[in-house]
């Protein structure tokens, strides 16, 4: 077990956003966090990574209590993830842009980078492979590497995001919808990649709305809604739950097929 979600309960004025919420991610596993629309998932994401702090409960990253952490020492700690909405830095180029996630993992101090030490000269050279090496594993080519990140297509910004957060070498990466805004084939490629993910080791926490994509590469399924756990299990099993099927219900046909 790499993460434990422990009674997690958020208010935001009179709206309870997570009541109580309990999971555990384990380790090596894609684990797919999902709901209607308002079920809380985005918010429990946001608990859990430090953007918001929780009124109740506790998150335990492997085996160490970060509830309450800011989102800097979580990430140190081995936990990093995307956003809904592509968080791309403005006239960075792809490979710029994926280094920033390289550099969790340096250690020169301030002073080194300003003087520009061998050291120093010798990180960065380290930085950059590592950054290429995860724009590799996301499907980006290299000779997209000297383009700026945010004149890319919308569907390979989307790689270079998740470029920059494997480029980190996190123990367990959050996806908050990675197929949002993506066609059919590139939801297709983008179900593909997360696979390849784990396949090489790597432990996910899902957040999606695409469920073709959740059912075809989960392990665990964990369903919220009003903010509560209503089901857990394998995908077969989530799929056959009555009450999942009926918070649903209003889904579009293909969502509704996917869960039925």
């Amino acid at each position: 077990m790499i993460l434990r979600v422990e009674n997690l309960f958020k208010r935001f004025a009179g709206v309870i956003a997570t009541d109580g919420l309990s999971f555990d991610v384990e380790q090596g596993s894609i684990t797919a966090l999902i709901g209607p629309n308002g079920a809380g998932k985005t918010t429990a994401l946001n608990l859990i990574t430090g953007v918001l702090q929780p009124l109740g409960g506790h998150i335990k990253l492997k085996n160490t209590e970060i509830t309450g952490w800011p989102s800097y020492s979580i990430a140190a700690r081995g936990l990093t993830r995307t956003y809904q909405n592509l968080q791309m830095f403005e006239g960075l180029t792809v490979l710029e842009t994926v280094m920033v996630g390289a550099h969790r993992s340096g250690h020169s101090s301030w002073l080194g980078a300003l003087l520009r030490t061998p050291y120093v000269r010798a990180e960065e050279r380290a930085l950059e492979q590592s950054a290429l090496e995860a724009l590799d594993r996301s499907g980006v080519a290299r000779s997209d590497c000297d383009r700026i990140a945010t004149e890319l297509p919308y569907g390979m910004q989307r790689r270079v995001e998740i470029a920059r957060a494997i480029a980190s070498k996190p123990d367990l990466l959050l996806l908050d919808e990675p197929a949002a805004g993506l066609n059919n084939r590139e939801s297709e490629t983008m179900a593909s990649l997360i696979s390849d993910l784990r396949g090489s080791g790597m432990t996910i926490l899902l957040v999606e709305h695409d469920m073709n994509l959740v059912m075809g590469v989960s392990d665990h399924v964990v369903v919220m809604n009003f903010g509560r756990l209503l089901s857990q299990g394998t995908p077969d099993q989530v799929q056959r739950d009555d009450a999942v099927i009926e918070a649903y219900l209003g889904k579009s046909e293909e969502e509704s097929d996917a869960l039925a």
